[in-house]
Parts: structure tokens; C-alpha cells; sequence
């Protein structure tokens, strides 16, 4: 069974192990000792402050309860760019046009911005490779939504999450190479690490003005918004909660950032409370559902199956109400796992 629970400082090794195999353009979790225990600490500082700290980073680990294994991490911050800097590229378009030459031209440009100052973010979402089967990266992804809803005012109104950027079997950047590369002479890996600590320093560096794409590379125009094919499948999980890309990429590799309203997130939008009943066995259709209590420090969140008792209780198993830490009467927040074409629990 797989459970998400906050991170632990008991978990520091097993979030060194996920550093060491993110890869290549996986800023916000490299394989640096310093920055791992950085947000380690930050999270174990964010759950047990007694008051929500103004940028408080969440940061949930999937565990097997079977082996005690930790298998992926998942991570919100209640706000970006109070404290550092938060830049991305606005992809604009810019109409030059003479009447007396006939000539009508639609520019691409990119302007640096911050226009995500102070918005809540999706972030640091990993699953190991032997685990990436069944519903588990639903799951990783999606315990997310759940905990914002129950917890909704240590939250923007508004919600993005910045996507890992293209890059070739080699572990280059196109965008990278093309832009970024000129004004800080470091190769696509090296920056990657730098920018681990922040990206501030990268945005001091690049120019001010208006960049024209069409003075870009080919190759470097072509992945502007585009997505690492690891991500993908993330991209468009999001996607179908209600997430889009609205024109905003990353200044480093050139990746889309997709946003939604908190409360436009299917997950957020449909999921209801009930109250628990403990039963042995249960009997259930097959309908998946993603599962949460209430609590903060002692969250918990699974994906499985269960059935409801009228409007105001669901009935789940001894083993689920253990994994979840809820007894009997404790209230479980729920909503099908997939969006469905019909939810007749609403």
C-alpha cells in the first residue's frame, strides 16, 4: 500500500537517494548535500511552526508500507518571489507593419518578468523509476490537491507549476545554449546546478530589453514551452485538473509554466467530506479514489477503494484507516483519483 506523509528529518537519506537519480534540468532537488538538507530542513521548519510561515515549502514523501520504502517526493511553497527574486520569460507578440512596403510581421518576444510574485507552486515531483506503474504518479501528483483543500488559507488564490524544460539525450538545453549560455559562460549541466540555489543570479546577468525569438536558432525556437519528455505525462495530469500555459516559460531551459485558480482544481473543486466507518472488509466498485484526513502534521493521503453509506459517511477498511491514521467518525476528505464523466457522491 502507498501512503503520502510529510517528510521527516528520519528522511534524509532516502531524499539524498532520490537526488542522486533526478537528472538533468530537476532544479528544485539536485544531488548536493547542502541543498538537500537546505530542504529538508526548510520543510521540517514549514510543519511544525505553530503559525504558517510567509514562504512555507511542504514537502510529502511516498512510502510502501509494506517495506517502509521511500519511493517519490512531492512538494508545494505557499508563495514564490517574497524573499528572492522569481523571473520568467513572457512569450509576447510584437506586429511590425508598413503599408507603404506591404509588409505585415507577427515577433515573437520574450520579456523578463516577475509576474508570479507571491503565487503558490507546485514543485519537487519525483518518482522513482520501479515505481512509476499503476496510479502512483496520480497519486504523488494529486495528495497535493487534497491538502490544499483542507488547508486552503496557507495558499495563493492562484497556483503554478514550472515544468522541466527540453533538453537532448545528451543533457542539452537548446534554449540554454541558444540564450542563456552568452551571458553566463557555463555549459547546460553546470548552470543546472547553480540554479539549484537560485535563479535570481541568472536573471541579474540576462539582458532587460525585449529578446526577438526569431533571432534565436531554429532548434532553440522550436522547444520554447516545450516539455522534457520525462515531464509529459505530468504536464498533462495537470492538465487535466484545470491547469494551462498561458505564455509563461522558465528563463533557464525555456519551459512552460502552467496556472490555475486553486478553486478551478478538479481535485480542489469536486472533493467532499464524510465521515469514517471501520469495517473488516468492505465492498466496493471500481471506482479509484484518492483519500486524505484532515490533519496537518499528521497528514495522510492514498488512493483506493471504498463505498458511502448515504450522504455522510464512507466505509473503508481496518488497513486504510490505519495508513490514513483516522478512527471511526473522523472525517476523510475524497474524490475519484480520474476525472470521471459522472460522480454520483457529489
Amino acid at each position: 500500500m502507498m501512503i503520502i506523509r510529510p517528510i521527516k528529518e528520519q528522511d534524509h537519506d532516502a531524499l539524498w537517494q532520490i537526488a542522486q537519480i533526478t537528472g538533468v534540468g530537476f532544479s528544485s532537488l539536485q544531488p548536493d548535500p547542502e541543498m538537500v538538507q537546505k530542504k529538508l530542513d526548510w520543510a521540517v521548519k514549514s510543519f511544525r511552526a505553530d503559525k504558517a510561515l510567509e514562504e512555507a515549502y511542504y514537502l510529502f514523501v511516498m512510502e510502501d508500507t509494506e517495506t517502509g520504502k521511500v519511493v517519490g517526493v512531492t512538494g508545494i511553497e505557499s508563495a514564490v518571489g517574497l524573499k528572492d527574486p522569481w523571473y520568467n520569460y513572457k512569450v509576447n507578440t510584437q506586429v511590425h507593419a508598413s503599408r507603404e512596403l506591404d509588409v505585415y510581421t507577427r515577433i515573437k518576444t520574450l520579456t523578463l518578468c516577475s509576474d508570479y510574485t507571491g503565487h503558490s507552486e507546485l514543485c519537487t515531483l519525483f518518482l522513482t523509476p520501479e515505481f512509476r506503474k499503476s496510479y502512483n504518479g496520480h497519486l504523488l501528483s494529486k495528495c497535493r490537491f487534497l491538502f490544499m483543500a483542507a488547508h486552503e488559507p496557507r495558499f495563493d488564490d492562484s497556483i503554478i507549476a514550472e515544468l522541466r524544460g527540453y533538453s537532448d539525450e545528451d543533457g542539452e538545453s537548446p534554449f540554454w545554449e541558444a540564450l542563456g549560455r552568452h551571458f553566463f559562460a557555463v555549459d547546460f549541466v553546470e548552470a543546472d546546478q547553480q540554479v539549484s540555489r537560485g535563479k535570481s543570479f541568472i536573471a541579474e546577468l540576462m539582458p532587460r530589453n525585449p529578446i526577438y525569438t526569431n533571432l534565436l536558432p531554429a532548434k532553440a525556437q522550436s522547444v520554447i514551452g516545450q516539455t522534457h519528455q520525462d515531464t509529459v505525462p505530468a504536464r498533462k495530469l495537470l492538465e487535466s485538473e484545470g491547469f494551462r500555459y498561458t505564455g509563461y516559460i522558465d528563463i533557464f531551459d525555456g519551459g512552460p509554466v502552467l496556472e490555475t485558480q486553486v478553486d478551478d482544481i478538479r481535485a480542489v473543486r469536486d472533493s467532499r467530506r464524510y465521515r469514517v466507518r471501520v469495517h473488516d472488509s468492505v465492498d466496493t466498485d471500481e471506482t479509484v479514489w484518492l483519500i486524505a484526513n484532515s490533519q496537518f502534521r499528521d497528514f495522510r493521503c492514498m488512493a483506493g477503494h471504498l463505498s458511502f453509506e448515504g450522504l455522510e459517511f464512507v466505509n473503508i477498511s481496518r488497513a486504510q484507516a490505519e495508513a490514513l491514521n483516522v478512527q471511526e467518525g473522523d472525517e476523510l476528505r475524497v474524490v475519484p483519483l480520474f476525472n470521471p464523466q459522472r460522480n454520483s457522491h457529489r
